[in-house]
């Protein structure tokens, strides 16, 4: 059988990811089409995030004239959990251009699995709930909807829903992914202005914590892992493919199995194999410092770990599971050893007060990240904090692009004031960034970089702060 295989994220559609050019390849797509191919299907893959236009599939539908068509969202990326509304127009439209051809189309990801009802309307035969490989297959091979686990679709006009598909638990078991259908140089490309080109890869699915805010569609909250060797194995078959200076490691714990750490850097040791990568990983798992020396060891340069807040208050609202000294030793552990530690910063959660945020902020003078991510709480279908708003979602309940950072609930402040609380934060980080980066001589050109910045951010956080302050005031008195 032709089976097009593609996804629906749109680099372009995203301003602000289009502007970092930092992009990374659709690893479940590229997972999905190994999979198919292996069954003995001719498989064309077309990659959207370079495109403009949900048109432009239009001359592959028409050449390659697939019998079915497999829109498989990359469920590792955080940007696809997102739901963004720019990236399920686009993949509306593209269900839409096969409908008109008469080619079936499935649908695997975050936001239809939130909103099947919408995408079968719209024209897919089926949507896959949770864990698409198997899914996908059964499709594939012809077999009845209503004998498919995991699949949403409509019968005569109702929608049926099937009972859900237990997750995989053995990962090793899967294809590495068909890089060889991926065109490889528009990311290589993009990725030059920063000096090194980083690729991504995925040892675990799935997170056995609950954060009440955290959205687990598609993986769930089993953790299942990948053996170290099979990782190693995978890294050496995608330097065959295409050369890499770096990985980013894309699960949502890095290394939460026993020992795994330890057995990756004893393989990567036995075959002088040598790698720069980053992580995402919990503050409660980086207390011990062998786990820590072994990721120095293997070469991560980075950690990045939900902080969230500088108040044990709101992390317990969160129901989060770490604690502020927790975040504290973490971060000192890692310095310690040489590695990065970076923190995704989290705004607006409910009940926050001002103390709260002055919490977070002073968290972030005392403890000095590497770097940070600032969001403001976004509710996902699936999740306790959303339950906590969801009448509230009566006009918007997604954004539209990453960079909206628009809360769409009843904060303590205005979405106004949180909008200009992220640019504070920022403000000041770099600010801090270039003054621990002082003096400028003798530096390399990164600190001198940073260290010229603290001249340029110094002034402008003084007048964020000024202007939030106002809004700040403002709120306090209406």
């Amino acid at each position: 059988m032709r089976i097009l295989v593609t996804h629906s994220y749109f680099l372009r559609f995203d301003p602000k990811q289009w502007v970092q050019r930092k992009p990374y390849p659709p690893l479940a797509t590229l997972i999905a089409a190994s999979i198919l191919r292996d069954l003995g299907h001719e498989v064309a893959f077309y990659d959207t995030n370079f495109a403009s236009s949900p048109e432009e599939i239009l001359p592959l539908l028409d050449s390659f004239q697939p019998e079915r068509l497999v829109i498989l969202e990359d469920g590792f990326n955080y940007l696809t959990k997102m739901c963004l509304t720019n990236m399920r127009q686009a993949a509306l439209e593209m269900i839409g251009y096969a409908r008109s051809r008469g080619i079936p189309t499935v649908h695997s990801g975050s936001d239809s699995t939130d909103h099947f009802e919408l995408y079968l309307e719209n024209g897919a035969e089926a949507i896959i709930l949770g864990e698409p490989e198997q899914a996908v297959t059964e499709w594939i091979r012809g077999e009845e909807l209503e004998k498919i686990q995991g699949v949403a679709f409509l019968k005569e006009g109702k929608v049926v829903r099937n009972p859900t598909r237990p997750v995989l638990k053995d990962l090793d078991s899967l294809p590495f992914p068909a890089w060889d259908l991926l065109d490889i140089q528009p990311y290589r490309e993009s990725w030059s202005i920063h000096g090194y080109f980083s690729i991504n890869l995925a040892t675990t699915r799935g997170c056995p914590f609950k954060c009440n805010w955290c959205a687990k569609p598609i993986y769930g909250n089993r953790y299942n892992s990948h053996s170290a060797k099979y990782i190693v194995d995978l890294i050496e078959y995608t330097r065959k493919n295409f050369s890499f200076d770096h990985i980013w490691f894309c699960d949502d714990i890095f290394g939460l199995k026993p020992r795994w750490v330890q057995e990756f850097r004893a393989i990567l040791q036995d075959r002088d194999i040598h790698l720069r990568y980053k992580i995402q990983s919990r503050a409660d798992l980086l207390l011990v410092e062998d786990t820590i020396q072994a990721l120095a060891d293997t070469g991560c340069e980075e950690v990045w770990i939900g902080a969230e807040s500088g108040s044990q208050r709101i992390l317990d609202a969160m129901d989060k599971g770490t604690t502020i000294e927790q975040i504290r030793k973490s971060t000192h552990l890692m310095k310690k050893h040489g590695i990065k530690p970076c923190f995704f910063l989290q705004f607006g959660y409910l009940d926050e007060s001002w103390e709260d945020i002055s919490l977070t902020l002073e968290m972030i003078r005392d403890l000095r990240p590497a770097d940070i991510g600032v969001s403001v709480s976004y509710p996902l279908p699936g999740t306790g904090f959303y339950e906590k708003v969801k009448e509230q979602l009566i006009h918007k309940a997604n954004w539209t692009d990453s960079d909206e950072l628009l809360l769409m609930y009843q904060g303590t402040f205005s979405p106004e004031f949180y909008k200009r609380l992220h640019r504070y934060v920022h403000r000041l980080f770099r600010s801090q960034q270039g003054w621990d980066a002082l003096p400028i001589v003798g530096k390399g050109e990164s600190e001198m970089r940073k260290s010229i910045s603290w001249f340029y951010h110094y002034p402008l956080t003084w007048m964020e702060r000024a202007r939030l302050k106002r809004i700040l005031k403002m709120e306090s008195v209406a």
